[in-house]
């Protein structure tokens, strides 16, 4: 458990029971055992829900010691990444040969003392709209191996828990996430409010699927879940000469970008009638506009 925060009373208090399990298996049974238990591991949100108050959990498991999750493995085609990644290690070179976009969004998440201790997890778990990671895994059809009680392992596609469409059952915890390999480009860009690390107003990761002939777009922090526009992500694929130069001139990038903007961020009510969408939200959708067409651009340059 890390925090450069003043520890409050609330804190101290959560702090008198401590799980500190040495493997996956350890921690859930720390946690089945303890049902009021939360699981921490950076503790970069967790500790500021502690210390405002918001939180005061009875008890707490920490991941910390867990090796088995803090690196990654090949497996089939995929790379196995341990929940326990914190954004500084895969925001290193080595990581970012392996998972570009990924690696991006890492280095991305904040100052150090967060990329220090902030995991790939925890950012999963907590499942905060501006978690920098989540649409990199959207684009990237990333699954979840979940670990349970009695050894168990379930797996999850990222989208489905960050939807609510399949949810961590009683004792269950993230153990790692499976990517696919796709040696393809990837990128991620974000804006946010004002100049360095911070809070995304909007983000948009992007990957080229070779193998598919495919490009995979998600847009994050402008809803509660990463946004993916598949009819843009199909109408600009279909645009693309996979087996020359992959180019597109600066007319389909803008129109690209533009079906992005008004997929995620539509000024069409349920009903079929136009809204005049508020100078705000207009800004946004720009916003999301440029940013897609610029992570297109750099993918296929």
């Amino acid at each position: 458990m890390t925090t450069h925060a003043p520890q409050s009373p609330q804190a101290a208090q959560a702090a008198h029971a401590v799980k500190l399990p040495a493997t996956l298996d350890e921690a859930v049974a720390a946690l089945t055992a303890m049902p009021a238990a939360v699981p921490v591991a950076g503790g970069t949100d967790l500790m500021a829900s502690v210390n405002s108050g918001l939180l005061r959990p009875a008890a707490l498991v920490g991941l910390g010691r867990i090796s088995e999750i803090r690196g990654w493995q090949y497996q089939d085609g995929h790379a196995l990444l341990g929940a326990g990644l914190t954004h500084a290690r895969m925001g290193r070179p080595d990581f970012a040969a392996l998972m570009p976009a990924l690696a991006a969004a890492a280095r991305a998440a904040g100052p150090p003392t967060v990329r220090n201790a902030g995991t790939l997890g925890g950012n999963i778990a907590s499942a905060a709209p501006t978690g920098d990671s989540l649409p990199v895994l959207a684009a990237l059809e990333a699954t979840l191996v979940i670990a349970g009680p009695d050894g168990s392992r379930r797996e999850v596609p990222v989208s489905h828990l960050l939807a609510g469409m399949d949810m961590l059952r009683a004792g269950e915890l993230i153990g790692f996430v499976r990517v696919p390999l796709l040696h393809a480009p990837q990128v991620f860009l974000k804006a946010t409010g004002r100049t360095g690390p911070g809070r995304a107003t909007a983000s948009v990761a992007l990957v080229l699927d070779p193998a598919r002939r495919g490009v995979r777009c998600a847009v994050g922090a402008i809803a509660p879940m990463p946004l993916r526009p598949l009819d843009a992500e199909n109408w600009v694929a279909s645009l693309i000469d996979w087996d020359a130069e992959r180019a597109l001139d600066p007319q389909a990038l803008h129109a690209f970008g533009e079906y992005v903007a008004a997929a995620c961020i539509p000024d069409q009510a349920p009903d079929g009638t136009r809204e005049e969408l508020p100078p705000a939200v207009l800004h946004l959708r720009r916003t999301v506009a440029v940013l897609a067409r610029r992570a297109l651009g750099r993918a296929l340059s």
